[in-house]
């Protein structure tokens, strides 16, 4: 069994080494290091990208500087395929990943099953990809096909086919890929959110058992150290910051030199040391790619050096290439995607972890379609790039298309009831989801949203205890009352939950969906000014927290 075992993973590292990209011919004369360079002594790129969910065009980001939001223009496919362009020829050997979130966050995407995506993204000519926490968003037959249908090689050591009653099935991705240059191998092991079954719906992910990193991480960095003789072995990885970083302080990590990682959108311009590893996440929605620099000398890595590249839309124009691409699969769905259904005074976003312009509009929109519930809750979610810009009337546009970036699922609107109890219960474990000091129990988004209540909390407290008052309609929680809340179905839930809310009573579907609530809601009342009313107050933190990584030399900006 051993032995067999032996030999399949010796050949998907051999399958690994023979499909590395070696060099680009046409590199520049004034490539890093062309003109010394020799077979011993060489540097490597390795170029990132992650969570840009299909946001195709170039859009408002926010940076903080200075204590305060700035909006500048970013991202887009076709200026990324510029400044991709333009920054490999100056590369003599470069190697381009995506870590993920591919296929999820538009109304292209939604309305073609994905499909819109796979040209645009074999057209960038990556290297490798890792599938993110959102690939299972069509379901596990549409993953398997639509990352199929990209032309370079997946990883990911913990997707596993179910077979059925818990068995797991071979592995759906290979393990890891092997890049060769000049005889030096670098090897990149996959590992994707194992807790995706719970953070997802849980019909999305049916049919695939994860597993923690850690259960194989130690065998598969042997097998690229001592049998493959790797002189570099990253990780690529769609965990979250903060799992990221627990990964590199776990003896399973020996051996390891970085982690490629992504799902929480952070922006780490100087890379975190942790106990066995260095890890880096290059922000969201193709605003940023992040340059891993790496010298070799005699068959061996001497020298890394790692910098936060912004994608400006107008550093890097447009390609023409690329918007004929573009155009030619969104051009059918364009109409519908820039239609105007409401108007918003004030710039919407989703950066700061407690509360945000774009949740509050969401929690205001389903209370006005279902008002007849005490609290009204909506999961924290990070996708969906900022708006910021007016148009002709002086207000910022809100389309079709903005409403699929905010909610790609546009899911069923619910109600049931609950006790105070309940709600005290579910808020603590919420909280500590968002700032467990234990960074292994930290996953999902931002904080949850909610409106009807209003929570004090030590978002650094101790686990259960942490939420200080709680107010419903103005009056405290009260533990034996029952309460009426609102929130989205998720596909596969028991009848029974509600917003990762288990044990609710008497849960009946409205006849409305997210969807239809925020366009009914902004054709009554647009323009809107959804500023954020402090129904969740941290007292250890400020409002203006933007990120939950704590206890290291990090600040998102």
């Amino acid at each position: 069994m051993k032995s067999s075992r032996r030999k399949f993973i010796a050949q998907l590292g051999a399958l690994g080494a023979s499909t590395g990209l070696v060099s680009f011919a046409n590199a520049s004369s004034d490539s890093i290091d062309s003109q010394n360079e020799t077979s011993s002594s060489f540097t490597l790129n390795i170029l990132q990208t992650t969570d840009v969910h299909c946001q195709i065009h170039a859009h408002d980001e926010l940076f903080w500087e200075n204590g305060k939001s700035v909006f500048r223009k970013t991202g887009g496919y076709a200026h990324l395929k510029t400044f991709l362009d333009q920054h490999r020829a100056k590369m003599k050997h470069s190697f381009l990943i995506d870590t993920g979130d591919m296929f999820q966050g538009s109304e292209l995407s939604v309305k073609t099953t994905g499909e819109a995506m796979v040209p645009i993204l074999n057209a960038l000519d990556y290297d490798l990809y890792l599938p993110g926490n959102w690939e299972v968003i069509y379901y596990k037959k549409s993953m398997q096909h639509l990352m199929g249908s990209l032309t370079a090689p997946k990883v990911c050591a913990n997707m596993y086919h179910d077979l059925g009653e818990g068995k797991k099935g071979e592995l759906i991705f290979p393990p890891y890929h092997i890049w060769t240059v000049n005889g030096v191998k670098i090897g990149f092991l996959g590992y994707t959110d194992h807790l995706v079954p719970i953070r997802q719906s849980p019909n999305y992910s049916k049919g695939i058992i994860y597993t923690k990193p850690e259960e194989n991480l130690a065998h598969y960095v042997d097998v690229l150290r001592n049998q493959e003789k790797c002189a570099f072995v990253a990780i690529v990885a769609h965990l979250g910051l903060s799992q990221q970083i627990h990964l590199a302080n776990l003896p399973a990590c020996e051996g390891v030199d970085y982690i490629l990682g992504g799902d929480t959108h952070e922006r780490v311009r100087k890379p975190i040391q942790a106990k066995y590893a260095k890890v880096v996440e290059p922000g969201a929605f193709g605003s940023f790619v992040g340059n891993l620099e790496l010298k070799i000398e005699n068959g061996k890595v001497v020298g890394d050096r790692y910098e936060l590249l912004e994608v400006d839309a107008k550093k890097y124009p447009e390609s023409k290439e690329m918007n004929q691409i573009i155009a030619k699969y969104e051009g059918p769905y364009l109409e519908d995607i820039q239609k105007v259904v409401g108007y918003s005074t004030i710039p919407l976003y989703r950066y700061f972890v407690i509360e945000n312009t774009i949740d509050t509009m969401i929690l205001d929109a389903i209370n006005w379609q279902v008002p007849d519930v005490d609290i009204v809750l909506s999961n924290g979610f990070r996708f969906c790039p900022p708006r910021s810009t007016p148009d002709q009337t002086g207000n910022i546009p809100i389309t079709n298309g903005f409403i699929f970036d905010m909610l790609p699922v546009d899911s069923t609107i619910r109600t049931g009831k609950v006790t105070g109890k309940q709600i005290k219960e579910w808020l603590e474990r919420e909280l500590n989801n968002v700032f467990a000091a234990d960074a292994s129990k930290r996953f999902g988004g931002w904080v949850i949203k909610f409106k009807g209540m209003e929570v004090k909390f030590n978002a650094f407290g101790e686990e259960g205890q942490r939420v200080q008052s709680a107010v419903v309609n103005g009056q405290a929680l009260d533990f034996e009352k029952t309460y009426k809340i609102c929130a989205c179905e998720r596909d596969g839930d028991p009848d029974d939950m509600l917003c990762r809310f288990r044990g609710v009573k008497e849960t009946e579907n409205t006849p409305f969906t997210l969807h239809q609530a925020m366009k009914s809601y902004l054709a009554k009342n647009s323009p809107v000014t959804p500023t954020p009313p402090n129904s969740a107050v941290a007292l250890d933190v400020p409002a203006t927290l933007l990120t939950q990584v704590s206890g290291v030399d990090y600040e998102f900006r």
